[in-house]
């Protein structure tokens, strides 16, 4: 195979998988203003079910521009070689793979933000500022930019230079130390990310004593899990949606309550969802999803080794000096279609997760209309698509949709 024929491969992959996105995006559109099922009738009304109609177009219509004006923007700069160009410039300072590495993603990753940051921009102070969501103030949307920028160079950074130095130490069996590194930084993002990332960001504070405190601690008895750390995060400083989540393990688990889902919910609304979230660790899915992203990062990994050291791999990007990162670039579209299988693949697993975590909070709880009013009015708070298209579900849910998990719930 000739490097030409590598990029016109490359290229046709990158604009099939495009056009396969907008397809399933417009299905999805055509879908706002279809009749609401019966079982969630109510959730809206006949007003606010015309203001998510509303959002949910103004928001397809955006996303159509803003993907389109990225595609051409893209397209173009493989068209005109804009890989080798960086390379070129970059080779005017250094001879060192890593320093050339840290420089060439640095340069692509700064540039994409930036290229991206007043579509970010637009969407949180026009659109979602529109339909009374947003709650940030723009010194605050700037300074959460410039520490997302850090935190991005940072560690990527420590994992990039030290993936380029496993390479340059063992070539080809560079990967398992690859593996065995991200697979580490997994397991110990989960320990940490709390207590180290979250407070860049937001607010932490413990759950005061009163009754939902007392509701969440009779619950974790109730079912045997020792939960000392309730705290609550001041998402409501960036937008009215609400949230919770659970992380860590052992001595470090904790679970999080977004001060909007206290205001929103009634305590025994917010026991159901924190009943859901125990349910994902009485079942085991935070191992199981490490596991299937260990072995998962592990095989990319393997498949990148058999063909880093190709240099048609570097010609195919219009970069005649083959490198180790330019490689990396061309794996990575190639590898596209792939990894689209695999997205599918952890989408069903994580589907079915939340099945089962639903279930648990049935079987625990007693009382499966708490979690279903729950579901209803965090769907109604977010203006969410009551009637997504199957498809669109298929390629990018991750959760089952309000429809199917309130059919579940009253089995």
């Amino acid at each position: 195979m000739t490097a030409a024929t590598l990029f016109y491969i490359i290229v046709s992959i990158f604009v099939i998988e495009h056009l396969l996105d907008e397809f399933i995006d417009y299905k999805n559109a055509k879908n706002f203003s279809a009749p609401i099922p019966k079982e969630l009738e109510g959730v809206y009304n006949e007003e606010s079910y015309v203001k998510s109609q509303n959002y949910n177009a103004e928001t397809y219509r955006f996303g159509v521009f803003s993907s389109w004006f990225s595609f051409v923007l893209t397209l173009i700069f493989l068209l005109c070689d804009g890989f080798a160009y960086i390379d070129e410039f970059i080779r005017q300072y250094s001879d060192n793979e890593i320093i050339l590495s840290l420089l060439f993603f640095g340069i692509i990753m700064i540039v994409t933000n930036l290229i991206g940051l007043p579509f970010s921009y637009y969407g949180t102070f026009v659109i979602e500022e529109k339909y009374d969501f947003n709650k940030s103030t723009r010194k605050l949307f700037f300074m959460d930019f410039i520490k997302g920028q850090f935190v991005s160079i940072l560690l990527g950074g420590i994992i990039l230079v030290a993936i380029v130095w496993f390479y340059q130490l063992t070539k080809s069996d560079f990967w398992l130390y690859a593996w065995g590194l991200i697979s580490g930084f997994t397991i110990l993002m989960t320990f940490l990310y709390t207590k180290l990332f979250v407070p860049l960001f937001n607010k932490q504070t413990p759950l005061e004593e009163g009754a939902l405190r007392d509701a969440i601690e009779n619950y974790a008895k109730s079912v045997d899990f020792q939960l000392k750390n309730i705290y609550v995060i001041d998402g409501s400083k960036r937008s009215t949606k609400a949230n919770a989540y659970f992380s860590g393990f052992g001595k470090t688990k904790q679970i999080t309550l977004y001060d909007t889902l206290i205001n929103d919910l009634t305590t025994d609304e917010i026991v159901a969802v924190l009943a859901h979230e125990v349910g994902h660790y009485k079942r085991n899915h935070i191992i199981y999803n490490i596991a299937i992203s260990t072995l998962q990062t592990g095989f990319t990994l393997f498949i990148l080794s058999l063909f880093i050291e190709n240099p048609i791999i570097s010609e195919a990007l219009g970069v005649k000096t083959h490198s180790f990162y330019i490689g990396i670039v061309a794996f990575g579209l190639l590898y596209s279609p792939i990894s689209t299988i695999t997205d599918l693949f952890q989408n069903a697993l994580s589907r079915k997760f939340e099945y089962q975590a639903d279930d648990y909070a049935k079987e625990t709880t007693h009382q499966p209309n708490h979690l279903i009013s729950a579901l209803k009015k965090l769907s109604k708070d977010s203006l969410s698509n009551l009637t997504p298209h199957s498809w669109y579900v298929f390629f990018n849910y991750s959760h089952p949709t309000l429809l199917q998990r309130v059919r579940n719930l009253k089995k």
